[in-house]
């Protein structure tokens, strides 16, 4: 465990906190797992999936202000430059924005399939965009 905590303040908060930022941004299939009994280098994954690269560039960049917010700034991001999946790593949070072909072929959900998912209010389900707000 990485220094965990369940409050608004620690890693589950942040998680959500970029949740609702993709929310915000129309990211579809939005789904936050709690990994820390599976793994060690992280608490929570976030994925989504955007319709096209500019759309991931765009729920990447409300992540990063939703997260710079709470005083956090990632400290190692990957998949920029095409923009197919990329992945910022906030060491307890890590996020995965996705298109939907390759979150398809990837499929970390299944990967990850033991571990719990964190309820995501208004979160849409999968293959629908987000409408709403999370507060």
């Amino acid at each position: 465990m990485l220094g965990r905590t369940d409050g608004p303040d620690g890693s589950r908060g942040d998680a959500l906190a970029a949740a609702r930022a993709a929310v915000s941004k129309q990211a579809e299939d939005i789904a936050v797992l709690d990994v820390h009994e599976l793994i060690v280098i992280t608490d929570f994954f976030v994925i989504c999936s955007a319709t096209s690269d500019r759309h991931v560039r765009t729920v990447v960049d409300e992540v990063e202000r939703a997260l710079r917010d709470r005083d956090r700034k990632p400290v190692r991001r990957e998949g920029e430059t095409e923009a197919r999946w990329v992945l910022l790593d906030y060491v307890d949070v890590v996020v995965h924005v996705f298109t939907e072909a390759e979150r398809e072929f990837y499929d970390l959900e299944r990967l990850w399939r033991d571990a719990p998912r964190v309820a995501v209010d208004d979160a849409p389900p999968r293959g629908q965009a987000a409408g709403g707000s999370l507060d």
